[in-house]
């Protein structure tokens, strides 16, 4: 009997239903809101007016903060914090790591031998000095220089975990370089306002000062009791199950999607809830996803700095609060095989200091044409920058999930329904050059006045689209669950920032060389765009194959793995955009082109490694303890029986340990040719070494698991090392 196995699902009735952690929530979800949060209406008590108008105005107008002002923020941050009985302070940053990073100093300061104050002014409020060459850098830092900086982001507001007062920051190196993914996404942030505003200043609302970029992201997760996952060293260590039998059932009844949640799931959902009101993430709806022990939050839409921020302390919070719960929380994008993963999909769009969202349509057709132009102009960027979108979502554990039937295929493609189809090619029909007055009419009363009411009942939504139109925002929907939002954010505003500066060229052209009139000059851009984006606009079903050979047709590039997605990634063409724009320079860029195949390399050489692992020191043992038993009871029976009785009724003793044998001979043969193999990858550097795990390596985990996987079925359950499927995805 496998132990530890057995002594983890003997603790399962005693963790389900234990009454101490039962959670009530205290008050009024409205009350608990912001807390912990040093938020707009907590500054107000505590900030000076003139140090209260200088945060503001560097949170709305990006201005710098004069160093006396910083001094009061932070005297007036650290007597909010010790109020809330924080002992120590730090810069919250997200380093290329993929999680958050904190380095905690105490506001305790002696001054003289038997006395002390808590310390904490502006100086220390802006910066802080982490080791930059311990984090993922991809070259701008050596091991020997190690100076680095974090710096506060005022456009995101501080906030008490603990007893610890996190601020949130960027983290640049001593030479200026982004080592985070906060600094791209603030870049290009600025650069969507500046062009977006632009837009709207010149042709839309003069009244007009900035644009945000808003994201709504839906967050999917898997729960797993501890005891259970600390039985298995392959999601200790890889964070999926890299063997297992597929459970005689799992989502095929669809009867776990939108269930009645488990009382101890929603009791961890119940205290997730209330920790995340108090630190401001304005999470709403909750519920059962499709597969097995698998879940979802979602929040309201925010700006999306914040909402990226929120996005990545969710998911710190997550996996504490599951720990008092006994569960842990698994955000792999496919930790299960054979049923649904995780995404985590975002919603975007962009909203004016005016209250208006660009991407919904308004109550007159000029309303309507700044919707159109923004949406097509949306599409536009798609279109031209489909392969950096892409790549933007390329990770080791994406690659398991894209095209699986549950999530988009690789093929960036967008859906905006039958209707909106069929606007646009009202507007391709738009004349080149000057409109006569009845297609002015015709424009503007019966195709552009009318997307409200098409609108209102709008085609059905389509999950295998990667970028798909849902009413009043675009869902990327390809995004992976455990990824950082701000990846795919920096990418999806800039292309936008790049797009809507063309655009507003290409309409003054017309209107200052050709004497269009603005809607007519807006009018024929819009139609000329429509032509070139119709080959990523698909209606249907994207898993299909019929799909895959169309979009070949079309020219889209289906980049199916990591290693081609990052390989496109350093696109001349892509290259320029950022650097035009000022979001990454070539040499941050290349950095982390380097990090996220190093990344991927590591990924897959420890999942061989725990692989190998496993099967030789789990799998074979008990196949061969099994296979001996099987052995010793046809002894016994031969000695029983005598020859000529003996074999009819040990035939399937004999076959099981033939069929033991081949399996541990496929497995044996399986792990040295994987390890071989792994050996020769992890001798070349870069993009030839993630290609060889992804071509060379990864390919052999396949025929250890197959043969894994027969054993599991052939040997006795009690001999049986590994926890089962049917034993983690079912618990309650």
């Amino acid at each position: 009997m496998s132990t530890l196995r057995f002594k983890a699902l003997a603790e399962l009735p005693f963790r389900n239903y234990r009454k101490d952690n039962a959670v009530e929530v205290p008050k009024k979800l409205s009350e608990l809101f912001c807390e912990n949060v040093f938020s707009e209406e907590t500054m107000r008590a505590y900030l000076t007016k003139e140090a209260f108008t200088s945060i503001q105005d560097a949170i709305k107008k990006g201005s710098k903060t004069p160093r006396n002002i910083a001094d009061q923020i932070a005297v007036a941050m650290k007597d909010w914090a010790l109020s809330k009985g924080a002992t120590h302070y730090t810069h919250w940053f997200q380093p290329l790591t993929g999680s958050t990073a904190e380095k905690h100093d105490s506001f305790f300061t002696p001054f003289e031998s038997d006395r002390a104050i808590e310390r904490f002014n502006g100086g220390m409020l802006i910066q802080q000095e982490p080791d930059a060459s311990s984090f993922p850098n991809g070259g701008i830092r050596n091991t020997f220089e190690a100076r680095g900086y974090t710096a506060w982001d005022p456009t995101s507001p501080a906030f008490i975990i603990g007893t610890t007062l996190c601020i949130p920051s960027i983290f640049i190196s001593y030479t200026g370089e982004a080592l985070d993914y906060k600094t791209p996404l603030l870049r290009a942030l600025s650069a969507l306002d500046d062009a977006a505003t632009d837009v709207c200043k010149s042709y839309f609302d003069k009244n007009v000062t900035k644009v945000t970029a808003t994201l709504g992201w839906e967050q999917e997760y898997f729960l797993v009791d501890s005891a259970l996952y600390q039985s298995r060293p392959d999601l200790v260590f890889t964070g999926r199950t890299l063997l297992g039998h597929s459970p005689a059932k799992g989502q095929q009844l669809d009867d776990h999607y939108f269930g009645s949640i488990p009382t101890r799931v929603m009791n961890f959902m119940k205290e997730l809830e209330i920790e995340c009101m108090k630190l401001g993430i304005p999470v709403t709806t909750r519920h059962n996803e499709v597969a097995p022990n698998q879940f979802e939050l979602a929040p309201m839409f925010e700006e999306t700095n914040v909402a990226v921020d929120h996005n990545s302390l969710l998911m710190d919070i997550m996996a504490r609060v599951a720990h008092k719960h006994h569960f842990h929380i698994l955000f792999h994008e496919k930790p299960f095989k054979g049923v649904n993963g995780s995404g985590k999909h975002n919603n975007w769009s962009m909203a004016t200091d005016t209250g208006e969202n660009l991407l919904s349509p308004g109550k007159n057709p000029k309303k309507n044409l700044q919707f159109l132009t923004f949406f097509v102009n949306s599409l536009k960027a798609v279109y031209e920058y489909s392969d950096l979108l892409r790549a933007s979502i390329a990770t080791a554990n994406n690659d398991h999930r894209l095209g699986a039937n549950e999530a988009p295929p690789a093929i960036i493609s967008a859906f905006i329904g039958s209707q909106l189809y069929g606007v646009l090619e009202e507007l391709e029909k738009v004349t080149d050059g000057k409109l006569s007055p009845e297609e002015k009419t015709e424009l503007k009363l019966n195709v552009v006045g009318k997307i409200p009411e098409i609108l209102l009942d709008n085609t059905d939504r389509n999950r295998t689209s990667p970028f798909a139109f849902t009413g009043n925002k675009f869902e990327f929907r390809a995004v992976g669950s455990s990824s950082n939002c701000a990846g795919p954010m920096t990418v999806l505003n800039a292309i936008m920032a790049k797009q809507l500066r063309t655009f507003k060229g290409e309409v003054d052209d017309l209107i200052d060389n050709k004497n269009l009139k603005k809607d007519e000059a807006i009018f024929n851009v819009l139609r000329e765009y429509i032509k070139d984006c119709k080959s990523i606009l698909f209606e249907g079903d994207g898993y299909s194959e019929d799909w895959a050979n169309e979009a070949a047709k079309r020219g889209l590039n289906n980049l199916k793995t990591t290693p081609e997605a990052l390989k496109s990634e350093m696109n001349k063409k892509f290259i320029e955009l950022y650097e035009e724009l000022g979001i990454y320079t070539k040499r941050e860029l290349e950095a982390r082109n380097e990090v996220k195949l190093e990344k991927y390399s590591t990924t897959i050489d420890i999942e061989a490694k725990v692989l190998s692992d496993i099967a030789r020191n789990h799998i074979i043992p008990a196949a061969l303890n099994y296979q001996n038993r099987l052995i010793d009871n046809v002894k016994g029976l031969k000695e029983i029986f005598g020859d000529k009785e003996f074999e009819p009724l040990a035939r399937e003793q004999m076959d099981l340990i033939k069929g033991i044998s081949a399996n541990v001979a496929q497995i044996k043969v399986g792990v040295d040719e994987l390890l071989a193999a792994k050996e020769t990858a992890s001798q070349m550097h870069g993009q030839k070494q993630a290609e060889a795990y992804c071509n060379d390596v990864k390919p052999r985990f396949d025929k250890i698991r197959e043969a894994s996987d027969a054993l599991e079925m052939m040997v006795d359950d009690e001999l049986w090392p590994m926890m089962k499927y049917r034993e983690l995805l079912f618990t309650r």
